[in-house]
């Protein structure tokens, strides 16, 4: 059989998701009827792990087994045997199925789901070797998982969707739709190819789906590799532009897309692949989605992956949550609050007026803190309304998704009511309270009157309805949970009726209820007025047995009363979840409104506990911060009790921005100063308070950052190499609006070759770019071009030595380092103190050479790339007689030595002193 396109690897070091059948075991001949069922529901699905369900485990076969086996790492057993070979078999209990599909799914593995369809009672009555029937009823992916044991509530599950259309001969221009299924967000965006990767990276998905020709364009084939995310393809064939237009058209029930906007052909193939992909994935099923909104070009601040990475924005550099950003400034206190930073943090505004209507609402929540406190109490206390209306919409919710549902819309109206009662709201914040009432305020009342206290997971635990909201529930209940108590309460009746205190309502398999009296009794019965009542059944020795129309309907009642029960729930519950989803579209701006409700709050609360200040932020080219602070390292040392030395800095231009050149030691602080300047900027613009005394910011359009090295080996690149592809994407893209962070340019090859680059790198970004820029270097010849270059200012970090050790006061001052401390920080570090003293006698050496050599060029005439030739190195000289001893007292810390290592030393010295002379 034909085989799908080979898919990417998953960044995990876990086995491929491609999960290839060889055509032998896919050949039903010979095969149990078990197993022919099982290999052609395989067939149909070659690209997932089949989950085939068998009572009560899901069981794997063949190499699905031990890839599942090897990942799960479950035990590999073996069932049967097909083609003369063993059939590997693992297994996992259905109860515990979430668990095990998480770690499946963190890997970048695809689960096709294989549920029973059929009750084994309908399949016997086929033949006694009949097959129960198993369909897959859903595809489990990681861009398409919906339940809360599987989600991260603080981060959006984004399935993201590519299109493209040619702009040129041999230009193009690729659309995005990002989808999250879980909560129902649908956005689309058109990037030029240059673009696609930061694009794509903004968007952090969990999954990409894109059309065949797409990912086997030779141009993109290393951008697949370096997202850290599964890659499916699909057929070229599926994703003409008309399907997908008609997709759009039914999903939201529409004649035409006019409504939402207008989108391009690359926007409409990307979301008409994301709709082919989910509606594969939830077989059938419709997830409950947004109207797709439509992202301008330039509305948010371009940021690439590598900036991304390197500033830590959402995730370390060890892909951890904590250490980041994020991590530091959330102060959120519902999910989607959490989700909705980091989604801001991601993709910070540009749009000058929405930046300040959110700093007008931190700030008026800054300064109202009771307010702020009952805002951030109505918050806590709603939960995740998206992802419960999404789970109802695709038929997989439960009651505690109602729960949820109606606790999220009561903090809501609660919030709107506190809101309506305060003065001088800002025009954000009242536009958020006015969404936060549009539900009706009915389906509360209603959910509260239903719902019982203590819910189950699933609806088919029953138990989920609040008694006397429904008599036919409560009566149901009461035949299938207290059957006794109804039995007894029907004899005492018949026995007051009878006059018998004899009878009773017994029960056997042959005749179900009856009543049973004394022969004499029975006889009486027969005749008496009771005859219209009771109705033979036997006749005993010593008694008579009867029954009555109203025994024979209690019996009925009683023998169905549990599944009754559960049935009439059921309908409870699909009436409530089909009132919840006829107000979808109101509930999720619901949501979205207590999201952003959320993140205002999370700023203030943090404006005013790290005393955080509100920026001006303006077109121009300003670039003015007073006392700023790193976020992430303040909150670190705020842990330790150490303050943070804040520090200045100013990039402002007129017409274009300037560059500080900053020299300084090695632990310094170099890149604190620069990276905790950039991140006020990305602070700024998602409308938060920053950490500084005072900030004048003009728009970034654009932000870099060239911070650290490494190597990459998988593209077979060196740490300079890296380090160059990532400085030339910021000399070819940073425009006069863009902030460039830059450090150690250069240090990656020989000394004069890195100079030359830094030089011609600086004179560039100051001529070409004109953006503003923070350039560290530990080339001091550099500073000279202060001189020379009208927009570019010297800076240096100060330092001090006490009692020979050297200290860095981490303040940064206007001016040049007169030297590097790369001895001192080496002893820091902890370097043997033999090999710190040779360093230091041939670094006199070198800079005595240096000093001496006859026709030494100075930077300020040294043309660029000039053909230096290095100082020689230091011819080695034999050592007097005393310099071995003088090493040996050098090499000793007598603060390190006990007292027995002490005196050893002293017997070695003496030994060795007496030798000598």
């Amino acid at each position: 059989m034909s085989q799908r396109p080979a898919r990417s690897v998953p960044k995990t070091g876990a086995a491929p998701s491609d999960y290839t059948t060889s055509a032998a075991i896919l050949d039903t001949a010979g095969a149990t009827p078990m197993m022919a069922q099982y290999i052609e529901i395989k067939a149909a699905n070659t690209d997932c792990l089949l989950f085939y369900r068998m009572g009560d485990f899901y069981e794997l076969f063949f190499e699905d087994a031990e890839i599942a086996s090897r990942a799960l790492g479950i035990v590999l057993t073996k069932r049967g045997k097909h083609g003369g070979a063993d059939i590997p078999m693992c297994g996992v209990p259905v109860e515990r199925a979430d668990d095990y599909l998480s770690r499946l799914i963190a890997l970048g593995h695809r689960v096709a789901v294989c549920a029973q369809t059929e009750d084994p009672a309908e399949a016997k009555k086929r033949g006694p070797k009949s097959v129960v029937r198993r369909e897959v009823v859903r595809l489990v992916t990681p861009g398409t998982i919906t339940e809360d044991r599987l989600l991260d509530p603080a981060r959006a599950n984004v399935l993201l969707a590519l299109g493209r259309r040619k702009a040129g001969e041999s230009a193009s221009v690729y659309g995005l739709a990002a989808l999250d299924i879980s909560t129902g967000r649908f956005s689309l965006s058109e990037v030029p190819a240059a673009e696609l990767a930061s694009a794509i990276a903004r968007h952090e998905p969990r999954e990409i789906v894109l059309s065949e020709a797409i990912h086997a364009d030779p141009a993109l084939a290393r951008l697949w590799r370096e997202i850290p995310a599964p890659v499916t393809p699909l057929p070229q064939a599926e994703l003409e532009p008309a399907s997908a237009e008609r997709r759009l058209k039914e999903q939201f029930g529409v004649s035409t897309l006019e409504g939402f906007g207008q989108f391009g052909r690359a926007e409409l193939a990307a979301a008409g692949a994301a709709l082919l992909y989910i509606e594969r994935t939830q077989i059938g099923a419709r997830p409950t989605l947004s109207p797709p909104t439509r992202e301008s070009a330039g509305a948010t601040l371009a940021i690439d992956a590598s900036t991304r990475a390197n500033l830590e924005l959402t995730r370390t550099l060890s892909g951890e949550r904590r250490g980041s950003l994020l991590d530091a400034i959330d102060r959120t206190v519902s999910a989607s609050g959490a989700r909705l930073l980091a989604e801001h943090l991601a993709g910070p505004l540009t749009d000058l007026a929405a930046i300040r209507h959110r700093h007008a609402a931190v700030e008026f929540l800054a300064e109202n803190g009771p307010a702020r406190a009952t805002i951030r109490e109505n918050l806590a206390r709603a939960p995740d309304l998206a992802r419960a209306l999404s789970r109802l919409g695709l038929g997989r919710g439960g009651p505690r998704d109602l729960a949820a549902l109606r606790d999220g819309l009561d903090a809501a109206q609660a919030l709107a009511a506190h809101c309506a009662a305060l003065d001088g709201l800002p025009e954000d914040l009242a536009a958020l309270a006015t969404r936060l009432a549009t539900v009706d305020a009915g389906l509360v009342g209603e959910l509260r009157a239903a719902l019982a206290d203590d819910l189950p997971l699933k609806r088919q635990d029953g138990g989920f309805v609040r008694a006397g909201y429904q008599a036919e529930i409560d009566e149901s209940r009461l035949l299938g949970q207290d059957s006794r108590k109804v039995i007894a309460a029907l004899q005492a009746r018949y026995a007051e009726e009878t006059g018998c205190r004899t009878l009773r309502i017994k029960h056997n398999n042959m005749l179900g209820y009856y009543i049973e009296v004394p022969q004499g009794v029975g006889e009486a019965c027969l005749k008496g007025v009771m005859r219209e009542t009771f109705i033979h059944r036997q006749t005993m020795v010593d008694a008579m047995r009867f029954t009555s129309v109203e025994l024979g309907q209690l019996e009925s009642r009683i023998s169905g009363a549990s599944d009754r029960a559960l049935a009439l729930e059921a309908a409870v519950f699909d009436a409530l979840a089909a009132r919840i989803l006829g107000q979808a579209p109101a509930i999720a701006e619901v949501a979205e409104a207590l999201a952003a409700f959320d993140v205002a709050a999370s700023h203030a609360e943090l404006a005013v506990e790290r005393d955080w200040r509100r920026p001006v932020v303006e077109e121009g080219f300003a670039f003015v911060v007073e006392g700023g602070r790193h976020p992430v390292v303040e909150a670190a040392l705020r842990q330790s009790g150490a303050p943070f030395i804040a520090n200045d800095c100013d990039l402002s231009g007129e017409a274009r921005g300037r560059i500080r050149l900053i020299t300084g030691p090695n632990m310094g602080g170099k890149s604190t100063f620069l990276r905790q300047n950039a991140l006020i900027a990305v602070l700024a613009q998602i409308g938060a308070f920053v950490p500084a005394a005072r900030a004048r910011l003009g728009l970034v359009d654009r932000l870099f950052s060239r911070v650290g090295a490494a190597d990459d080996l998988a593209r077979g690149q060196s740490t300079f190499m890296v380090e160059m592809v990532e400085t030339a994407a910021i000399l070819n893209q940073a425009t006069r609006r863009s902030l460039v962070i830059l450090d150690e340019i250069g240090r990656g090859t020989a000394t004069f070759d890195g100079l030359s680059i830094a030089w011609a790198c600086l004179e560039h970004l100051h001529e070409q770019n004109g953006c503003r820029a923070l350039f560290a270097t530990h080339f001091h010849e550099l500073t000279a071009l202060g001189a020379r270059l009208s927009h570019l200012d010297n800076a240096t970090l100060r330092v001090t030595e006490h009692k020979g050790q050297v200290v860095f006061l981490h303040e940064v001052v206007a001016g040049v380092a007169e030297r590097s401390y790369g001895l001192q920080v080496a002893r820091l570090a902890g370097l043997p103190a033999g090999v710190i003293a040779r360093a230091g006698a041939i670094l006199k050496h070198l800079e005595k050479a240096e000093r001496d050599r006859p026709g030494k060029p100075r930077i300020d005439d040294l043309p660029l790339f000039a053909n230096l030739s290095p100082p020689p190195m230091p011819e080695p000289t034999p050592e007097a007689p005393d310099d071995s001893l003088r090493r040996a007292l050098d090499a000793i810390d007598p603060d390190a030595l006990t007292p027995r290592e002490a005196l050893e030393a002293l017997y070695r010295l003496k030994a060795e002193a007496v030798a000598l002379h």
